[in-house]
């Protein structure tokens, strides 16, 4: 007998593509991607992404929105009905509360590199970056993370914001997303095409899609996986509660190849939008992390018009960051609505203060307790650190046992619906054996360097 959730479900396979998308858009795409591909030598290495994306993010997600829409609650009391219909040991609720538990640990730090992003807005808009040299910008944005006040501060208005969104519910959810989404992808669409006008579009491009192998390497392809399992916000509970809202009439595999496209689209016009400016620029693709927040600023500083296409870029940073967020907190507030009798309001009241409280930690981390360290890393370090390199490629690893080992053929046939056996056969043979493979290859990797 088919459930239904107690919260809703999206009103159409559009709503849910928006909100999925949302979810797996944000500051990986726009932050991360442009940055990890600097470093890895460009076309190669998005080559290598683009085949991970395809033999491990499409299958472990279409195995996780499975779970969500088959058990159709919060990922722990989804995986404790859906273990003990399949047979299987009651402690696989654990792995519904270790998503649960990651997506809360990392919206609390993400909610302050949003925090950031929402800064820069104000920053660039004014014109504070016109004409700064670099190490005018590094100083700029040296004094912002030492001012422990101002990051309070956004950290608290960003988490107030994404708490206003899931308060509202499923329909919420919905009206943001299709708002956002659209407004991200025509911000992202102005500034390629900014950049084809004042940077070096065809050197950038050139970067991004000529595969020169000799440039790859075995730590590239590593980070290609890693990073395809992540940027699908895969194994933190967010995509199973989505999946749990999605109508039983609504082809989950063509839908999870549409998210996919649309999550690697977004990351590729990134691409586009940001090394022609660097390249123009003589800045280095491969700046690390700091591209974004002390890179970029230089560029757009010298730049026509640099004040407001800067300024469109860290709004569109802010809207993916805000898109990812409220997924992030929605399997803990669906939690506390199912089993703690709680109001969805008051239940959001509850998370968004712990997320926040523990949020501070972070803060912190960048000037009054960046001293304090746990085996050379600071709080926030230890959180990022523990969340991408531990648990969620520990879910990614359940998931696909579980999806491929635990639950019956007929249950997941039946779930998915593909219309053709063979592939199904073909999905059940890379959630098996392949996905597993590799997301413990990608573990195993990340935590040598302990």
């Amino acid at each position: 007998m088919k459930k239904t959730s107690q919260h809703g479900e999206w009103s159409s396979r559009l709503a849910f593509v928006l909100a999925a998308s949302g979810s797996a858009v944000g500051l990986g795409n726009i932050w991360k991607f442009p940055y990890i591909t600097g470093e890895n030598g460009g076309g190669a290495f998005v080559l290598v992404y683009l085949v991970c994306i395809l033999v491990i993010g499409i299958p472990i997600m279409m195995a996780e929105i499975m779970l969500g829409r088959r058990g159709r609650q919060s990922p722990v009391n989804t995986m404790r009905d859906l273990a003990k219909e399949a047979g299987g040991s009651r402690f696989w609720s654990l792995l519904g509360w270790l998503g649960v538990v990651a997506g809360f640990l990392i919206l609390s730090y993400y909610s302050v590199i949003a925090g950031w992003a929402m800064a820069y807005v104000v920053r660039v808009g004014s014109g504070v970056f016109d004409g700064v040299t670099a190490d005018g910008v590094s100083s700029i944005f040296g004094q912002f993370v030492a001012d422990p006040e101002k990051l309070l501060a956004w950290h608290s208005l960003f988490m107030i914001l994404t708490m206003l969104v899931v308060a509202r519910g499923v329909k919420g959810l919905e009206r943001t997303v299709k708002f956002l989404m659209p407004a991200l992808l025509m911000i992202l669409i102005l500034l390629v095409v900014y950049a084809m006008d004042q940077g070096s579009f065809q050197q950038a491009v050139s970067f991004l899609f000529e595969a020169d192998f000799s440039k790859i390497t075995s730590d590239g392809i590593l980070t290609a996986m890693g990073h395809a399992f992540f940027t699908l916000s895969l194994g933190m509970g967010a995509i199973m509660v989505y999946g749990a809202y999605l109508p039983s009439n609504i082809s989950i595999g063509s839908t999870t190849v549409i998210i996919a496209l649309a999550d690697t689209a977004v990351a590729l016009l990134a691409g586009l939008a940001i090394f022609p400016i660097v390249f123009a620029n003589g800045l280095e693709p491969g700046s690390g992390p700091g591209l974004i927040f002390q890179t970029l600023p230089i560029a757009f500083g010298h730049m026509a018009f640099g004040s407001i296409f800067g300024t469109l870029f860290f709004v569109l940073l802010f809207f993916a960051a805000w898109t990812s967020s409220i997924s992030l907190i929605e399997p803990a507030v669906a939690w506390l609505v199912e089993n703690k009798n709680m109001s969805r309001m008051r239940a959001c009241i509850w998370s968004g203060l712990v997320t926040w409280f523990v949020g501070i930690g972070t803060v912190l981390s960048f000037n009054i307790a960046a001293d304090l360290t746990l085996f050379g890393k600071t709080f926030f370090d230890i959180l990022d650190y523990l969340t991408a390199n531990i648990m969620l490629p520990l879910c990614g690893i359940c998931i696909a046992i579980f999806a491929g080992w635990v639950m019956s053929k007929e249950a997941t046939s039946d779930e998915l619906n593909l219309k053709s056996p063979l592939l199904h056969t073909s999905w059940l043979f890379l959630v098996k054996f392949v996905c597993p493979l590799a997301v413990v290859i990608v573990f195993l990797k990340a935590i040598s360097v302990i």
